[in-house]
């Protein structure tokens, strides 16, 4: 039998360097966050003052390693931030989010020495990045690309349009999927990395959402914009294995921005209840509220587990495409119904915007919709567990 010592630490044990992290990101979220989340949502916009703070802090360069200016970390590390900042906000956390699974780790995994050492060094320093992949006719189907990429001498012209892309009017920086020759379905799509201030280039409407409403959502539009050949992420052709391993890694961090609205929400119903009377005593005394919450934290518990364990895999070095979709599809269940019970809880009270439990209702519904919807996910697990 392994004794003590050789038994493998529980997935909720941090490690000494991950508490420090866990805590430095908590009073982050709780002093620089949360007093500018209603202006912020009010403005639908993340307040330029916060991003500089997040490039302080490390958040924006967490995996990335010290030689091109981040801080060495982990993917655990990453869904710990992303469910810290989600417990206040969502729209806050989803920023960091992007920066570090959809933009830094495809640049890691594919980036010639020299991209690393330009755009690393960038999005560690002071560049927000995005990721654009759909499209107003390749959502879930997201290798019916409609943008198109033609080589031109040195560089590569591409024209297009994306769509929903997250982070879209903050970016300095963009990795871009075209498809050089659509005779070759997914074998000819292509990554590429666009600025912002390439030819051809521009950002355009900026969506109205139900939810994360200060996370900027905007279309971009490429007219025959150039971008030099040496910005080929990764070989040509071999784009759709850039998306699909980028996105595997981007599901641990959505179920980790799902846990966080969850228990910010949860939290939120539970001091509520402890002041709020009603026949004479408060809600929390009566074991009908009681049940229900009991029930919803675990869970909330449960996808925990299920978001860390994805994360812990893939620090390992492990193929997590089945568990980060099982992480994903179920933080993002769990959610909507923690939240919805969050906001039953607070009554009619619950329904206005004195209290924060509507807007983690609301922005609790992107979980089961970006980096691919819920259907996708099951349609994902089933072919794992079907092959």
């Amino acid at each position: 039998m392994p004794t003590t010592t050789d038994a493998p630490a529980p997935l909720t044990h941090f490690t000494g360097d991950e508490v420090a992290f866990r805590d430095a990101v908590a009073e982050f979220a709780r002093g620089e966050v949360l007093p500018r989340v209603r202006e912020m949502e009010r403005a639908g916009k993340i307040d330029p003052a916060l991003i500089p703070k997040y490039f302080e802090l490390g958040l924006m360069g967490i995996q990335v390693p010290e030689r091109y200016g981040g801080a060495g970390g982990s993917v655990m590390m990453v869904a710990i931030a992303v469910e810290e900042i989600s417990k206040v906000d969502a729209a806050a956390a989803i920023m960091v989010d992007v920066q570090n699974t959809l933009v830094q780790y495809p640049l890691l995994g594919y980036g010639t020495e020299a991209q690393k050492a330009k755009y690393l060094a960038m999005t560690t320093r002071d560049t927000i990045g995005a990721y654009a992949l759909s499209e107003v006719a390749s959502g879930s189907d997201a290798f019916a690309l409609a943008t198109r990429a033609r080589q031109e001498g040195d560089d590569w012209v591409l024209s297009g349009r994306k769509m929903w892309i997250t982070n879209g009017a903050e970016a300095g920086v963009y990795i871009v999927f075209a498809t050089v020759d659509p005779a070759k379905g997914y074998k000819g799509i292509t990554a590429f990395i666009v600025e912002r201030g390439f030819p051809g280039f521009s950002v355009g409407k900026k969506e109205e959402k139900l939810g994360i409403r200060a996370s900027s959502t905007t279309e971009l539009l490429l007219d025959e914009c150039r971008v030099p050949a040496a910005n080929v992420l990764g070989p040509v052709g071999q784009g759709y294995k850039v998306a699909i391993e980028t996105l595997n890694e981007g599901r641990i961090g959505i179920g980790a921005q799902m846990i966080g609205i969850a228990q910010g929400a949860l939290d939120a119903a539970k001091a509520y209840v402890k002041e709020r009377k009603q026949f004479g005593r408060p809600l929390s005394e009566f074991q009908g509220i009681q049940f229900q919450l009991a029930q919803a934290q675990t869970e909330v518990e449960a996808a925990r587990l299920m978001v860390y364990n994805s994360a812990r895999l893939k620090d390992a070095g492990h193929d997590i495409a089945t568990e980060g979709a099982m992480a994903k599809l179920f933080a993002s269940q769990v959610c909507e119904r923690a939240a919805s019970l969050a906001l039953e809880l607070h009554g009619g009270g619950g329904y206005t915007t004195d209290f924060p439990v509507e807007k983690f209702y609301r922005d609790a519904k992107i979980g089961t919709i970006y980096e691919g919807t819920s259907n996708m996910q099951l349609q994902t697990i089933a072919k794992a567990i079907l092959r």
